[in-house]
C-alpha cells in the first residue's frame, strides 16, 4: 500500500477482490525459507517486492475493517504496523538473514509499539499463520497497572476470557509466566495464576487454505472483534498510577 497515508484513488484494491492474501505470497515465502540466503533474495526481489506489497495491501483493508468497531485505529498506515522482513541477527546462534513470514503489529505507533501496547497482531508464515493480540513483554509501569487492575477487579478480566466468542478463537491466555509470587503479592494471591503472568497474549492458528482463500478477511476482522475487550482491559492498565 504505500505509500503514505489512509486516503486517496487507488491506495488499497477492492476489498472484494482482496478478501484473502495471494498465493504467490504464500510460495514466496515457502521458497525464501528453502534459500534464506542474500544471492537468492537479491534474485528474487522483484518477487519480494510483489509479496510485500500484498500483504500491506490486506493489512491496509484489515485496518478499514478493524476501524468499523475500534477507532483506534483509524488514520493508521499499514506501511509502519509492518515488520521488516530482515533479521537480527546480532545475538542469535541462527543467522539466517530474512524472516520466513510477513507480521504487522495494528495498534497506534505501529509494529515500533510492539511492546507498549496491545493491539491486533497478524503473523503470515505457511505452515504457522497466527492471529493475535494482548500484552506481549509489557515494561514494568504497565505490567505493574495490569497486576494491579487484576488484584482490584478480576472478575472484569474473567468475564472477558470466558465469552463463547474468546474461548472459540483464543481459549486460554499465552505468554511466560514467574515461578513465583510478583513483588508484593501473596503467593496464595486468589489470582495468582492471573498475576504471574510476564505476557498476556491471545493467539489463533489459523490453517493456509483459509490466510490464502476466500473469506479470511472476514475471519479475522471476526476473531479481531473477539480479541478487542482484553486489549481494552490491558490497555486501561497503562493509565494506573
Amino acid at each position: 500500500m504505500g505509500f503514505g497515508g489512509r486516503s486517496g484513488p487507488g491506495l488499497y484494491e477492492n476489498p472484494l477482490k482482496m478478501s484473502h492474501l495471494n498465493d504467490d505470497t504464500r510460495q514466496f515465502l515457502i521458497d525464501l525459507k528453502e534459500n534464506n540466503n542474500r544471492d537468492w533474495f537479491a534474485g528474487n526481489r522483484a518477487r519480494y517486492e510483489e509479496a510485500r506489497t500484498d500483504f500491506i495491501s490486506f493489512v491496509g483493508i484489515l485496518l478499514h475493517e478493524i476501524e468499523v468497531f475500534d477507532p483506534r485505529v483509524a488514520g493508521l498506515d499499514a506501511k509502519p504496523c509492518t515488520f521488516r522482513i530482515n533479521r537480527d541477527t546480532r545475538f542469535s546462534k541462527d543467522k539466517s538473514p530474512y524472516k520466513v513470514s510477513f507480521g504487522a503489529h495494528m495498534l497506534e505507533g505501529g509494529s515500533k509499539n510492539l511492546h507498549c501496547r496491545a493491539g491486533y497482531f497478524i503473523s503470515v508464515e505457511p505452515g504457522n499463520c497466527i492471529l493475535a493480540g494482548g500484552a506481549f513483554r509489557p515494561p514494568t509501569a504497565w505490567i505493574n497497572g495490569i497486576r494491579m487492575q487484576i488484584d482490584r477487579n478480576a472478575a472484569a478480566l474473567h468475564d472477558v476470557l470466558e465469552t463463547p466468542a474468546f474461548q472459540h478463537y483464543f481459549g486460554e491466555l499465552d505468554g511466560e509466566k514467574l515461578k513465583s509470587a510478583p513483588k508484593g503479592y501473596p503467593r496464595d494471591h486468589p489470582e495468582i495464576d492471573l498475576l504471574r503472568q510476564k505476557s498476556f497474549l491471545a493467539k489463533h492458528a489459523v490453517h493456509d487454505e483459509q490466510v490464502f482463500g476466500p473469506g479470511f478477511l472476514q475471519y479475522a476482522v471476526t476473531a479481531y472483534q473477539a480479541l478487542k475487550p482484553l486489549d481494552d482491559f490491558l490497555n486501561a492498565a497503562i493509565e494506573l498510577p
